[in-house]
């Protein structure tokens, strides 16, 4: 069931407050108060609300400011600004500011309809473009590989290239960067895309099934063969044959595969008359193949029969600035798959998911995205959903044996953001989402000190 749209009052005012926030849970709204424009941010820090109800005139922090800050920090929520006949021209400017709407004081429950009716539609209007660009993405991103840093154009711009040959290709890569979606890149692009991508993970198969699946058998070649199969150097007719991990192919499978690779030849298993076969390879590993043929565990011969075109894909962490495109793709699916109404991330979480070295790569990401999608209470995520990357690594043991809260996660974040930019409070402040009041709360509370 999708989350109710989400309602945050600040007013100075009791009375205020307390009959907005009856008429919105009346209407089935999720409402909830703030008294000031400090408290209102407190309450952002935790969560992001779909709409804002602001009084223009507080004590402290008055509402062109709350404003200001929220459409910075959460430019989709909209904030509708309350305010006296005396102030309508601060109310326009808060219009230029970005706030939807406002209500003269006082007013009435359909007036307060009309305005949310507004809001909604609104919403509508976003939601829909935000899908048609979605659509739009998925035509113009490149063949579902996200990312738009400058390594990534460099591998595009390589995929574009090897694509026009049939030469073999070896892609490099630690686990979970996305070796298999570069592979079915280049055959989408390449002189066979209208014949089959047959991919097959050599590190799942042993090697006496590995045999019979790349090679096949007829009936009655081996106990149990009781129907005859095609192997898939054949099922690939034309195609491209993609081999992921060829590093965990055995040293008996390596003989047999540099035959095929140099005569464009089979002999199923149960037959002595060679096939023909035709196929464009490309290959994958995680591993050092270098090494291995120092070694002697991986054949030279067969290294350079594989290694005519080597690409490597990068590692996330050396690509961070695609990590938020990469996010927001994630949290669109989850979010559709979930059948639940999670696309926001906080400023502070986004700069942690950035920081975040991800040793799983674009995998662990998208599992980190899927379960915080999955477990959260609300329309946003905040750092403390993404609180199981860091416990691991950031966490030590203390003196009793237990192990650090997130908490200290949290202040190790602040910390590191502070020193980032300087101990610069504007800016720090910006990137972790909250205010300059409450980032010096922070400090104060958890004893931060300036080298």
């Amino acid at each position: 069931m999708l989350q109710k749209i989400s309602v945050l009052i600040v007013d100075d005012e009791l009375i205020v407050r307390e009959s907005l926030f009856h008429w919105f849970k009346r209407e089935g709204y999720a409402a909830d108060t703030a008294q000031s424009g400090e408290a209102a941010l407190g309450k952002l820090e935790q969560q992001s609300f779909d709409v804002l109800f602001v009084d223009m005139k507080m004590p402290g922090m008055g509402g062109l400011e709350l404003v200001r800050q929220t459409r910075e920090l959460y430019p989709d929520s909209a904030v509708v600004i309350i305010t006296a006949y005396g102030s309508i021209d601060t109310a326009v400017e808060a219009m230029k500011q970005g706030a939807a709407d406002y209500l003269l004081k006082p007013f009435k429950p359909d007036q307060l309809s009309l305005v949310m009716e507004k809001i909604l539609h609104q919403m509508r209007m976003d939601d829909e473009c935000r899908f048609l660009k979605g659509e739009l993405d998925k035509r113009t991103r490149f063949d579902n590989i996200i990312g738009e840093s400058q390594v990534m154009q460099q591998l595009y711009s390589m995929i574009t290239d090897v694509a026009e040959t049939d030469a073999p290709v070896l892609v490099l890569g630690e686990t979970g960067t996305g070796k298999e979606l570069v592979a079915k890149a280049i055959h989408a692009k390449g002189l066979r895309k209208n014949s089959p991508f047959v991919p097959i993970n050599c590190g799942s198969l042993p090697d006496t099934l590995m045999e019979s699946e790349l090679f096949g058998f007829t009936r009655g070649a081996f106990t149990g063969a009781h129907t005859g199969r095609k192997g898939y150097f054949e099922v690939v007719a034309g195609g491209t044959l993609f081999l992921d991990e060829i590093g965990e192919v055995s040293q008996r499978m390596q003989v047999d595969l540099l035959r095929v690779l140099e005569d464009k030849k089979i002999t199923k298993i149960g037959e002595t008359t060679p096939r023909d076969v035709d196929f464009r390879l490309i290959s994958a590993t995680r591993q050092d193949l270098h090494q291995m043929v120092r070694a002697g565990t991986f054949r030279q011969d067969l290294f350079f029969r594989i290694n005519v075109i080597t690409l490597e894909v990068p590692p996330l962490r050396d690509r961070s600035s695609d990590v938020p495109l990469l996010v927001d793709h994630f949290l669109a699916r989850y979010s559709s798959e979930t059948n639940r109404l999670v696309d926001r991330v906080t400023p502070a979480a986004m700069e942690a998911l950035i920081c975040h070295d991800w040793p799983g790569n674009v995998r662990e990401l998208e599992n980190a995205v899927e379960r915080a999608v999955v477990l959260s209470k609300s329309r946003t995520l905040t750092l403390a959903d993404f609180g199981f990357l860091f416990q691991g690594r950031a966490s030590t043991s203390t003196h009793d044996g237990s192990m650090n809260t997130l908490k200290q996660v949290e202040k190790e974040h602040v910390r590191a953001i502070l020193e980032r930019t300087g101990w610069n409070i504007s800016r720090a402040a910006k990137i972790l989402g909250v205010g300059r009041t409450t980032l010096h709360r922070i400090i104060q509370r958890n004893k931060l000190e300036k080298p």
